[in-house]
């Protein structure tokens, strides 16, 4: 692993986005891990065959953990940077999930859960902006998609594993071992980051520019002293300069709302979170096996097969939005994914209402559906645009406010779901169609296109429009551009003529030793 130490480049990018990717992983598979495990008869045994209420508990207080890792983040999260969040947040994780699988009562398996959960609140808060920060503006948005599809990769991993552990169906070893192979993927994301660089952007707020200038051009694959190094960083710097003064960065910044739009920023980055939540995705997430045992009348072993295959569809077209992010934009999307998900809980909801297999066949049909659009959409902004929109000094906050807000209603889903699904039936489905069609008009009038600009941009953009409150985001956007565009063009041209007078006074130094 030492070679990590001297990757550059496109080889670092990658290698960045493999230990995202495995830190995500981890997160994907903790999520999915318990959905296939509320019907092993091992597992039920063992903690006194607990009811549906019970069954949310032991779930949800997974997701009390993940609130108070992404609130504590908020505190340690730029104290520690971004790389031993990541491994504080690994570290926890390993603990959490070795108490769940040596656990023989309930109150341990709950302490477990909150331990695993402290760790993935940290994770889902500090991997995203680890990414961002080491990522160029065109390459941003895909790289995180990257990352969201492997979660559902971690996903796949519980459902097929869950599914073969269906043939050991009264051994302990078919719920212990699942719940102890999570800390595989934690160990190996801490040997993987231990060998990575921290992010420049982070750096440089700490005043450590002269290790931000090596990360930088280790990043580029350029020597430090290459003009487009020096102009990278001095970008950086002049942004965080810029928010520096406007003085202090505590809680009375995020509610003054003053140039840099704070307030405004930290509820655009925490919005797709709740839309996500909100949306419904742990009802299929979380719940699948459960969703078509309970509501659908299919066996335990062919809720585990069609959860799988449901997560490899889900991976597919998770992974065919890196060929949109970009080009239709996080805005676009979001309206999409908030519409069709709409009419696929509707039309899920429907099926269900006609109690036949016509209508089950149809509801399935629109549960299947509904991955399609999700993974196109809802699956990776929510963990994009926090990092993006946020500026410099407020991204940790913001980030981490987002992801409370995520694991708050991850938790409220998950709680409802079991006894929703038993006392509501149909209506239940119907009330998540309901939820996302009222998303639309939030998103059309409120959001903020990020797709295609730096961080730097962005923050710049939010300025322009403080200045200029007549000015649309739209025409902000275009001014923030091209602003650094003129600071680049500049600084070459600075550059030409720097050469231009090296060149001439080379000349005249000849002429003049000709005429002697």
């Amino acid at each position: 692993m030492v070679f990590l130490h001297n990757l550059q480049g496109r080889a670092l990018t990658i290698a960045i986005t493999v230990t995202c990717g495995t830190g995500f992983l981890l997160f994907g598979y903790d999520q999915g891990v318990f959905g296939g495990l509320l019907s092993n008869n091992a597992f039920l045994g063992t903690f006194g065959k607990p009811n549906n209420t019970i069954q949310g508990q032991i779930v949800s207080t997974y997701d009390i953990g993940c609130i108070l890792g992404a609130i504590s983040s908020i505190f340690l999260g730029d104290k520690l940077g971004r790389r031993r969040s990541i491994l504080s947040g690994c570290c926890l994780v390993i603990i959490g999930g070795t108490i769940q699988s040596a656990s023989y009562h309930l109150p341990q398996m709950i302490i477990g859960r909150i331990v695993a959960g402290l760790g993935t609140g940290m994770n889902t808060t500090a991997i995203p902006m680890w990414q961002s920060e080491t990522s160029q503006a065109k390459q941003r948005g895909k790289l995180i998609i990257i990352q969201l599809v492997l979660v559902l990769g971690g996903i796949v991993i519980t459902n097929w594993m869950n599914f073969g552990f269906t043939y050991a169906p009264d051994s302990q070893v078919s719920w212990r071992f699942p719940l102890a192979f999570q800390d595989f993927f934690a160990i190996l994301t801490i040997i993987f980051i231990s060998f990575l660089p921290e992010s420049p952007r982070w750096l440089v707020m700490k005043g450590r520019r002269d290790e931000a200038r090596v990360i930088i051009a280790r990043l580029l694959a350029k020597p430090q002293d290459d003009q487009q190094v020096i102009d990278d960083l001095s970008v950086i710097c002049d942004s965080v300069a810029r928010a520096e003064e406007h003085g202090n960065f505590g809680w009375r910044e995020v509610f003054r709302n003053g140039k840099k739009q704070t307030l405004r920023r930290i509820l655009l980055g925490a919005g797709p979170s709740f839309m996500q939540q909100m949306g419904g995705t742990n009802v299929v997430a979380y719940y699948l096996p459960v969703v078509l045992v309970r509501s659908f009348g299919f066996t335990n072993r062919l809720a585990l097969i069609l959860s799988a295959c449901d997560s490899i569809s889900l991976m597919f077209w998770g992974s065919m939005a890196t060929f949109l992010i970009e080009r239709v934009g996080r805005k676009n999307l979001m309206l999409m994914g908030a519409f069709t998900q709409s009419i696929c809980f509707c039309m899920a909801g429907m099926g269900l209402s006609f109690n036949t297999n016509r209508g089950s066949i149809l509801a399935v049909t629109f549960i299947f559906l509904y991955y399609v659009v999700y993974g196109l959409s809802f699956l990776s902004i929510p963990f994009m645009y926090p990092s993006e929109i946020n500026s410099q000094h407020m991204r940790n906050t913001g980030s981490s406010v987002a992801m409370v807000v995520n694991w708050l209603f991850v938790y409220v889903v998950v709680l409802i779901t079991p006894d929703g699904i038993a006392n509501l039936g149909w209506k239940f489905y119907m009330m998540f169609g309901i939820i996302n069609f009222c998303f639309l008009p939030i998103i059309w009038y409120f959001f903020v296109e990020t797709a295609g600009l730096s961080l730097e941009e962005i923050d710049r953009l939010f300025e322009i429009k403080y200045d200029n409150p007549g000015m649309s985001y739209k025409e902000a956007t275009k001014l923030a551009q091209a602003e650094f565009a003129a600071l680049m063009h500049a600084q070459d041209s600075e550059r030409d003529m720097e050469k231009v007078g090296g060149y001439t006074a080379a000349v005249e130094d000849v002429t003049s030793e000709g005429s002697k």
